[in-house]
């Protein structure tokens, strides 16, 4: 076998997370909730995956899955232990703190000594470019810059990998475009993340994903590169559901 070369971590080439017929059921056993059903998929460092479908579809249940807040109920899920990951809502937690004190938590909480959570906090902040909010109560921001804060929150603890659970649902069209350059700036600038994302807005889906995980009732009933997903005829023959959705989500 070969050598990497230098400086490549072989933990690169293992996939993100990987699941092999992932099933999440809430509920009793008598009358089990299937959230997802016997779900088979794996992401690679670097992808941009946006996960598709109507609401109560799967996605969230999907994401909490691949960042651990949630436990499979049958199958596998396996994480590559070498990699980071953060995460975001539609909603952004934040405390009634200021702002830089609410990213330097999250550092704190990670156990990076208080004083230098502070330092960093800043650089955080002046990533998504909201250096002059630093001392404001994070609770008194508008949705897009909410939004911001967390995402420089979750800069702040260097990830490989950014899961977003519709971050941009609720916001203002001004506040979903600054959102999605700095998702498009984290997938493509020095931090190349991978990114997972669940989204219903399909413009932004051709944007920034480069694959689209069509779910419907709790099962994977597509999963295509960006371009096949949107053009040609791939989607009509093999996938009609997917394609009467897209169909319906675009008119």
């Amino acid at each position: 076998m070969r050598g990497l070369a230098a400086g490549h971590d072989a933990s690169a080439l293992k996939p993100v997370v990987e699941l092999l017929g992932a099933s999440v059921h809430f509920g009793s056993k008598a009358l089990p909730v299937r959230a997802l059903s016997e779900v088979s998929l794996s992401v690679a460092p670097g992808e941009r995956v946006a996960l598709v479908g109507a609401n109560g579809c799967g996605k969230s249940t999907l994401l909490r899955l691949m960042h651990k807040l949630s436990a499979p109920s049958a199958g596998q899920v396996t994480h590559n232990p070498a990699l980071r990951q953060a995460m975001l809502f539609q909603k952004p937690h934040l405390m009634r703190l200021t702002v830089q004190a609410n990213i330097a938590l999250g550092l704190w909480l990670h156990g990076t000594p208080w004083g230098t959570a502070k330092v960093l906090a800043l650089t955080a902040l002046a990533r998504v470019g909201l250096s002059e909010l630093a001392q404001r109560n994070a609770r008194q921001l508008s949705g897009g810059q909410q939004q911001r804060v967390a995402m420089a929150r979750a800069w702040a603890l260097r990830p490989q990998v950014l899961l977003l659970d519709e971050p941009t649902a609720s916001l203002d069209p001004h506040a979903k475009r600054e959102v999605e350059a700095l998702m498009q700036e984290f997938a493509s600038g020095l931090e190349a993340m991978t990114l997972v994302f669940a989204s219903h807005n399909l413009g932004q889906v051709k944007r920034l994903a480069s694959r689209v995980i069509y779910l419907e009732h709790g099962r994977v009933l597509a999963d295509l590169p960006v371009e096949d997903f949107f053009r040609g005829p791939l989607l009509q023959q093999q996938y009609p559901a997917a394609h009467l959705f897209v169909k319906g989500e675009s008119v």
